[in-house]
């Protein structure tokens, strides 16, 4: 065989091999497209600087997730376009969390978008990932709760090598929030005064995992830190068991907070102690639970991100202030019962008291919310998977009139939609 001929065997060679490295990449590649328009009306009580936040938006979240090229070491990109649409809003009603507006005329966007891209390199069952990141942990959740998701910025490392365990590990530097097209350091989330909210840190560490024990009980436990700011620990287990005709769960967790390094936020002095039981018979589903923070502070956790307490899913508070004691009583029901499938409702009322706001009142102050929820998922037909959200709150407290959290009446409508592209 001639010189030149070995050349262009060896090339075809090298490009058949591509090809047969990146077959994985091509074929086990994913796209979908999410449609959600969003009603957002928090209605404020009494004297307040702002009557409401009212706005209504429409989101547009296509993802990509590649497959990982074959070998050994399996190389892959995902992407996330997201873009916001403003249908109706006003400077005198903006801080719903859709639309990003001007500091200084209030003036909302009309659109904003924004792209993310993702590295990621996977070895057996260890994937890292290096880029735009989001972590649904219990010391970092990223918000999924307004029209656009939150993201992260830095690299999350994920491995189930050994079996049962799950381990998680990161290093984050900037977090880019629910209305907002760009990154930004990360703060503590200071409502009601907690902490001083305009500290800034540049680094967000974290580690831990996930652990099976049995069928019926897992135990979880993670560590993080928020880089002179400050240090939590979680630990925590949910279990669930057949009890009686029905199925029993029971969902411990547990906080302990302090300051790190230089403390630019202040003080962080917390301890959050927390079960909920939950009772399924059939369709229906009863729970009760107690949480009770301790130490000199509030619990804290990073700005624009959801806290992942036993009070996740209220709507304008998160029951975290200093050594506030809550109590609530959740019930859901599938109206599969009464053959409607696809329609579930909840219906919730959560109480706090024991509050120690000097500025805001004193101590001894209280807070509650009424929660009402009806969904519905279209079976069959035309719309099949659009999804419809209604969601309705009612929140009171007798803070001082300085607080972030305020007497208001909150309504919410979500229409989501997911198409497979392909």
């Amino acid at each position: 065989m001639s010189k030149s001929k070995k050349i262009a065997f060896a090339g075809l060679l090298a490009a058949h091999a591509a090809s047969l490295q990146a077959a994985g990449f091509a074929e086990d590649s994913k796209a979908k497209v999410t449609l959600r328009n969003y009603y957002f009306d928090r209605n404020y009580i009494n004297q307040t600087p702002q009557s409401a936040a009212r706005e209504w938006a429409q989101g547009f979240i296509v993802n990509f997730n590649s497959g990982f090229t074959e070998g050994v070491v399996g190389f892959g990109l995902d992407a996330q376009a997201m873009m916001g649409l403003r249908l109706d809003s006003s400077p005198d009603r903006v801080g719903t969390g859709l639309l990003p507006f001007s500091a200084s005329t209030k003036e909302p966007a009309k659109d904003y978008s924004e792209l993310g891209l993702t590295a990621k390199v996977k070895v057996s069952k260890t994937e890292l990932q290096y880029g735009t990141v989001s972590t649904f942990l219990p010391i970092a959740f990223a918000s999924p709760t307004r029209l656009l998701p939150q993201t992260f910025r830095g690299t999350y490392l994920r491995s189930q090598e050994i079996t049962d365990l799950s381990l998680h590990a990161g290093w984050l530097d900037r977090i880019n929030l629910r209305d907002s097209t760009d990154y930004q350091k990360m703060r503590v989330s200071a409502p009601n005064g907690r902490f001083n909210g305009a500290a800034e840190s540049d680094a967000f560490y974290f580690l831990g995992g996930d652990y099976t024990w049995s069928k019926s009980l897992t135990l979880k436990y993670y560590y993080a830190q928020l880089e002179d700011i400050y240090d939590k620990n979680y630990l925590g287990f949910v279990d669930t068991r057949e009890l009686g005709p029905g199925r029993l769960t029971s969902d411990f967790r547990f906080y302990d907070s302090k300051d790190n390094g230089s403390a630019k936020a202040g003080k962080v002095d917390n301890r959050n102690t927390a079960l909920m039981l939950t009772y399924q018979l059939g369709v229906h589903r009863l729970g009760a639970g107690y949480m009770q923070l301790t130490g000199d502070t509030a619990m804290p956790y990073l700005f624009g991100t959801e806290p992942l307490v036993i009070t996740e899913g209220t709507l304008s508070s998160e029951f975290l202030n200093p050594k506030e004691r809550s109590w609530q009583v959740k019930y859901d029901y599938d109206f599969v019962g009464l053959g409607v499938p696809g329609l579930k409702g909840m219906l919730r009322y959560v109480s706090g008291d024991n509050i120690d706001l000097p500025k805001l009142g004193g101590d001894k102050l209280k807070e509650s919310e009424k929660d009402m929820e009806l969904s519905y998922v279209v079976q069959s037909g035309t719309f099949k998977d659009v999804a419809f959200r209604v969601r309705h709150a009612w929140y009171r407290n007798d803070f001082g009139p300085g607080a972030t959290q305020r007497d208001d009446n909150e309504l919410r409508v979500n229409i989501d939609y997911t198409l497979a592209l392909w």
